[in-house]
């Protein structure tokens, strides 16, 4: 039986990517998997537990994070200790959860920025899409321009309560998301961020809140396509 720790307090029901971890815990004591065997497919572990495969993402990161599982690209997830009598420890909120709030929250911030951005507003917007394009190969440096980007939209709209909402949103890309961007990042995903920001960018400056919001509605949406993707 799998011992398990309080969830946060601040929580009043735990998140559902912890929920899964449990159900996949219980499995390997179930099945009696020892470390260095492989867990079975995405898929058949989806249908198992009768969740989606972006929720068992999440979950199978965390318990990568807790040292339990380890994914290798092309081959699977395998086992790596078989004493999982702990709970695996808090790590945030799940980056589809993050990601449906920037969808809800973000599209109407771009929409918003479309059409009171000033032209010194606009220019900051400018000044970060051209450092993420210069940082194209340095993921940190490429990560704070892109926080940067977004956080100068925010700013153009001139409410800095949606200033300080979308900085929130951003600091919850935490230990899971930055994980699950390692597994799926490559070059090519980058050019296409920065595609999108440039058509965001670019209803900004046409004053065009409907193509903000599209725009940047898009771009999440392929984001998140990204990330769940079999």
């Amino acid at each position: 039986m799998i011992s398990k720790k309080p969830y946060s307090t601040i929580d009043h029901e735990p998140r559902l990517y912890r929920v899964v971890a449990d159900r996949i815990q219980s499995l390997i004591l179930e099945t009696g998997l020892t470390a260095g065997e492989r867990l079975p497919s995405e898929r058949e572990l989806a249908s198992q537990l009768q969740v989606s495969r972006a929720s068992l993402r999440e979950a199978v990161l965390a318990l990568e994070l807790g040292g339990v599982l380890e994914v290798r690209g092309g081959s699977g997830v395998y086992l790596c200790d078989d004493k999982i009598e702990e709970a695996i420890p808090e790590v945030g909120p799940g980056p589809f959860e993050v990601l449906s709030a920037r969808r809800l929250i973000e599209a109407e911030v771009a929409a918003i920025a479309a059409r009171v951005a000033t032209d010194a507003a606009i220019d900051a917007i400018w000044k970060a899409l051209l450092e993420m394009e210069k940082h194209h190969h340095n993921p940190a440096s490429h990560e704070q321009a892109d926080r940067d980007f977004h956080l100068s939209i925010a700013r153009a709209t001139g409410n800095s309560a949606l200033v300080g909402t979308m900085d929130y949103l951003w600091n919850q890309r935490g230990s899971l998301w930055h994980r699950l961007k390692e597994h799926f990042q490559t070059d090519e995903l980058r050019q296409q961020t920065l595609g999108d920001h440039r058509q965001i960018l670019q209803a900004i400056v046409a004053h065009d809140p409907a193509e903000a919001r599209r725009a940047m509605r898009a771009h999440l949406e392929r984001v998140t396509r990204t990330f769940s993707r079999g």
